[in-house]
């Protein structure tokens, strides 16, 4: 029996991965987790998919629970700004996709929308955004009834046992520090042994299984599985099993970051619900709101910038208030391991792979990673199945993702300089031509975006074509010679939920200060 895990590495890796697992298997499994003292994580305040409630409902948390304790604010959407032209901006938002006659409405809003923005014409989110207000009331309520908290069904599930169901309204900004620092206590006290000290090596038997850990003051620690989440030094999966990684730089080039925690009066500022995506003459800059400070960074690739040109770039985008603040430069490793699972040890978070954070899918990656590994939880037998699956799984979900950001590259109209005229001539994913070749005459659907799970729906496709404007797409023809009257009277639906939501929900720094 497979029951004593050892977890290399804590950060928001490790810790939600001691959390879910003592919340799936309780005291059936032994889970030890090692991380250094005096290794800083590289996560400076995380943006997320709404996917990211299934794991907190798993662990039976509300949000009320663990939001105050992490500074944590919710995200409505992604606002990308200037990648279509200097002053332009459109919402990637966590909503439904509304249809019309079998046809989603962004078809028919190619065909005759009311106005030139897609995204407040066909979703409520973007106006509820630019208000700065909150999805749920004062009392809790949240913004559309299908959707209300501790409904029986909803509870104990899985991320993969909600795929399908409608589109919850948001995700969460949180502090990844400080939701370590949460998850750390509530795996500690339901049995997590918690061990601080540095790995100096790694054991490995006859056949190149680990069979231990060695640390400078415990000592060896020795398990059945072993999980790496040391980052992108990879120190069991990549370097003492010698798994190949699998670079992506050729088509995601950007390798680098510089990111800010910046302190500012969140009640006077007021808190924008959603993560910001700016784009920069040398890749882009994010901006995720928090209670108390804002986390920003610059995220770019070297062969068009230089380091010490980025931070002062992004301090000159803050402003002022960074003055004081400390830089933290990021060397990124943009790609994934060729396998996440070699044979007794599987790598979770960086180790496994990463790429930029465009859209917010590093603590995707890590949830996906963690809920497919108790689903193939191996056995005494080590039954390759497992294995394959879960390295199936956790190649199709980077892989598409990939894809979808190499798309607001290809995809945006921006072109001022040599970094963007260089992002239309890129090399791009196998496939991905070929799929935007079909998208010129009807948006993405379910038949013609990435063909295996990873977490993003047709309409997310559409959002970043429609957004970026680089690429002319047109409404199906079928439109042409249908009747568009139910289409106009859906979009005078949103529009008027859209004047009662604006007049209606509290400011978001509102809900939150009451919140704690």
């Amino acid at each position: 029996m497979i029951n004593r895990v050892v977890i290399v590495g804590g950060g928001t890796a490790g810790w939600m991965t001691a959390s879910y697992f003592k919340a799936a298997f309780g005291d059936r499994i032994d889970i030890t987790l090692v991380e250094s003292g005096h290794l800083g994580t590289v996560g400076v305040g995380e943006a997320t998919f709404s996917d990211i409630r299934h794991f907190f409902e798993f662990l039976g948390l509300k949000e009320k629970d663990w939001m105050p304790a992490c500074n944590a604010t919710y995200k409505l959407a992604v606002r990308f700004e200037n990648w279509r032209e200097q002053g332009h901006y459109f919402y990637h938002p966590f909503e439904q996709m509304r249809s019309v006659n079998g046809f989603p409405l962004t078809d028919w809003w190619l065909q005759e929308g009311p106005t030139s923005r897609f995204d407040k014409d066909c979703f409520v989110m973007p106006s509820v955004i630019d208000a700065g207000l909150s999805p749920r009331q004062l009392d809790g309520t949240l913004i559309d009834q299908p959707f209300v908290e501790g409904a029986d069904e909803m509870q104990g599930l899985t991320m993969s046992e909600h795929q399908g169901k409608t589109q919850f309204p948001y995700a969460y900004h949180f502090e990844a520090a400080l939701l370590a620092k949460y998850l750390t206590t509530y795996s500690v006290e339901r049995g997590v042994k918690h061990i601080i000290d540095d790995v100096e090596s790694v054991d490995l038997d006859s056949r190149g299984w680990i069979t231990g850990v060695r640390t400078g003051e415990h000592g060896d620690i020795s398990g059945d599985l072993y999980i790496d989440c040391t980052g992108f030094r990879g120190v069991l999966l990549n370097k003492a099993l010698e798994e190949p990684f699998i670079s992506y730089q050729d088509t995601l080039p950007n390798d680098s970051a510089v990111a800010l925690q910046v302190p500012m009066d969140m009640e006077k500022r007021g808190i924008r619900p959603c993560t910001t995506a700016t784009a920069q003459d040398a890749g882009w800059i994010w901006t995720i709101p928090l209670m108390g400070r804002v986390g920003t960074g610059y995220v770019y690739a070297k062969d068009y910038i230089s380091p010490e040109e980025a931070e002062r770039t992004l301090r000159e985008f803050v402003g002022p208030a960074a003055a004081d603040a400390e830089a933290n430069h990021i060397k990124m490793r943009i790609g994934r391991s060729r396998n996440s699972w070699v044979k007794n040890c599987v790598g979770i978070g960086l180790t496994s792979g990463f790429v930029e954070p465009l859209e917010s899918t590093g603590i995707f990656f890590i949830h996906h990673a963690i809920e497919q590994l108790a689903k193939n939880f191996p056995d005494d037998n080590w039954n390759e199945t497992h294995r394959d699956r879960y390295n199936d799984a956790i190649a199709h979900v980077m892989d598409g993702v990939r894809e979808f950001l190499v798309l607001h590259y290809v995809g945006a109209k921006r072109n001022d300089t040599q970094y963007w005229r260089d992002a239309k001539t890129r090399k791009m994913p196998d496939g991905l031509a070929e799929r935007i070749e079909k998208w010129k005459t009807q948006l993405p659907d379910s038949e013609t975006v990435f063909p295996y799970y990873h977490g993003l729906p047709p309409y997310s496709w559409g959002c970043i074509l429609l957004g970026t404007g680089g690429i002319e797409v047109k409404p199906s023809p079928a439109l042409r010679i249908s009747d568009s009257s139910a289409a106009q009277r859906e979009f005078e639906a949103i529009r008027e939920k859209t004047e009662h939501l604006t007049r209606t929900l509290p400011k978001a720094y509102d809900y939150f200060s009451q919140l704690s």
